[in-house]
């Protein structure tokens, strides 16, 4: 396998899954701010030009965070990224798809990057404001879910790796996080994957 991942976003997520599970793969480098997913090498790889790309074996290419997260899962069922029975299974893809589709691309994105949106000053602020209300919503509905429990779902999960992208750009959503979630976050990151991970992406970007 080779992830196509660009540190500091989305992909970092699916780094660690690949770590999580022992994958053997290659990591490349693809740098959203030199733009390099928008070069026509990268285009011929995933002609979104979005990341994470996941190339498999067989050569095909599969995009976006929730289903390569879930392909990983179903592919090693000895990693326990998903709960057994369908009824838990669909409840950690739920909570999965919320997390990337409304807290990242309705949430993160308008608070981070207004500006892509509108030139505006006015509008801009109007924009971060609404995503940092999602946010804010989001990290409740985290708090609640996560309750006394060490990850979201009890044990480890696809949506734990969602979280965590999400969380690591706290700074720039500048929305407060609540001390449960800020804790969950610090009790993810010293996981041993999520160290090796770091080492991964260190390694391929120098």
């Amino acid at each position: 396998m080779k992830l196509y991942h660009s540190p500091g976003t989305c992909s970092e997520g699916i780094l660690v899954l690949l770590e999580e599970i022992g994958a053997d793969y290659d990591l490349v480098i693809t740098d959203l701010k030199q733009a390099a997913h928008r070069e026509p090498e990268y285009l011929r790889v995933n002609p979104k030009g979005k990341v994470p790309a996941l190339s498999l074996g067989d050569g095909s290419v599969l995009t976006e965070f929730p289903v390569i997260a879930f392909w990983l899962a179903r592919r090693h069922p000895e990693a326990g990224l998903l709960p057994e029975g369908l009824e838990a299974e669909i409840r950690v893809m739920e909570l999965t798809e919320y997390i990337v589709s409304t807290l990242h691309m309705r949430g993160s994105v308008f608070a981070m990057k207004p500006q892509k949106f509108t030139a505006d000053p006015a509008a801009r602020e109007e924009l971060r404001a609404q995503g940092r209300a999602v946010v804010a919503a989001g990290y409740e509905r985290l708090t609640e879910q996560l309750g006394e429990k060490p990850c979201l779902f009890g044990s480890f999960s696809i949506a734990d790796a969602a979280a965590f992208y999400l969380l690591s750009w706290k700074e720039g959503i500048g929305v407060p996080v609540p001390p449960a979630l800020a804790a969950y976050e610090e009790r993810l990151r010293a996981r041993a994957a999520f160290g090796r991970a770091r080492e991964a992406s260190d390694r391929a970007a120098a």
